[in-house]
C-alpha cells in the first residue's frame, strides 16, 4: 500500500517501479502477438491495465516538487489507455492488410510518443518510468511511388487502352488483371496518387479492374500497410478498347464495383 503522506522522490521512484512491473506482462504481450485478432485483444488488456495505473497514480500524494510531473504522468497514463481503447477496431484491420508484426510495432511506437513528454520530465527529476514499455525501434521509411508509376508489367501486351481518374481522396493502386486471372497476378498494376490521372496502354486481351487503396505503402510487398480497402470493377473490359473509369463513384455512373477479399 501507497505511504499514508506525501512521497519523496525516493518514494515515488519505488512506486513507479511498482508499477512498471504491472505493465511488463500487458506490454510483453503485444510484442508477441501473431493475428490480427490477438493484437486486438493484447491492446484491451493494456489498455485496461492502464486504467488501472490511472487510478492507482491518482490516489499518491507527493512532495510539492513533484507534483507537476506527477500530473503529467497521470495525463499521459490516460491519454495512452484513451488511443488504445478507441483504436482497437482500426488497428485489427490494418493489421489484416498491413500485417500483424508491423502494425502491433506502430501500436507501439504509439504508446511511446502518448507517454514521452512525461517521462522525459521525469527523467529531468531524475525519476525513471516505463522500463518495460517495448521499443521496436524507428518507423521503416516511407517511400510514396509518383502518380503514374508503373508496379508490375507482365510479358502480355495489346491494343488496350485505359484512362483511369482516381477522384478519391486516398492513394490506389489499380490492377488490370487478365479474365480468368486472379487479382495477385496482375498484368500490369499501377499507382495513382489521390486525385490524380493516369493512362495505361499496350493491355492485352480481355482483362478484370482491381483497386486498392489506403496509406502507407509497402513498396516490397505491393500493398497498403493501413486504411485498406480492395475493390473490383463487375464488369468485364474488351479487349482492344478504349476505356475511361473514374474511381470516384458518381450519380449516373455506369461502372458498379464490389468489395473483394485482399490481395
Amino acid at each position: 500500500m501507497p505511504a499514508a503522506g506525501p512521497l519523496s522522490p525516493a518514494g515515488y521512484q519505488a512506486e513507479l517501479t511498482r508499477i512498471d512491473q504491472v505493465l511488463a506482462g500487458p506490454t510483453r504481450a503485444l510484442t508477441r502477438v501473431r493475428t490480427a485478432e490477438g493484437l486486438s485483444e493484447a491492446m484491451s488488456t493494456l489498455a485496461e491495465s492502464l486504467n488501472t495505473i490511472a487510478i492507482r497514480l491518482s490516489a499518491l500524494t507527493v512532495t510539492s516538487r513533484l507534483t507537476g510531473v506527477h500530473a503529467l504522468l497521470q495525463e499521459r497514463v490516460g491519454v495512452a489507455a484513451t488511443r488504445l481503447t478507441s483504436s482497437v477496431e482500426k488497428t485489427e484491420e490494418d493489421a489484416r492488410c498491413g500485417g500483424t508484426a508491423y502494425t502491433s510495432q506502430k501500436v507501439q511506437r504509439q504508446l511511446r510518443a502518448d507517454l514521452s513528454t512525461a517521462l522525459v520530465q521525469l527523467q529531468r527529476v531524475k525519476l525513471t518510468f516505463g522500463r518495460t514499455l517495448p521499443d521496436p525501434g524507428p518507423a521503416p521509411k516511407q517511400v510514396r511511388p509518383d502518380n503514374g508509376d508503373v508496379l508490375v508489367r507482365r510479358d502480355l501486351e495489346g491494343m488496350g487502352r485505359l484512362k483511369i481518374t482516381n477522384g478519391t481522396t486516398k492513394d490506389v493502386a489499380i490492377s488490370i488483371v487478365s479474365d480468368g486471372k486472379p487479382p495477385g497476378t496482375p498484368q500490369v498494376m499501377v499507382y495513382l496518387r489521390a486525385t490524380q490521372s493516369a493512362t495505361v496502354n499496350q493491355i492485352g486481351g480481355a482483362y478484370r479492374l482491381y483497386f486498392k487503396s489506403g496509406t502507407d505503402w509497402d513498396a516490397e510487398h505491393r500493398k497498403f500497410r493501413a486504411d485498406c480497402s480492395f475493390k473490383k470493377f463487375d464488369q468485364t473490359f474488351g479487349k482492344n478498347q478504349a476505356w475511361q473509369v473514374n474511381l470516384q463513384p458518381r450519380p449516373g455512373g455506369n461502372a458498379d464495383t464490389t468489395e473483394v477479399e485482399a490481395y
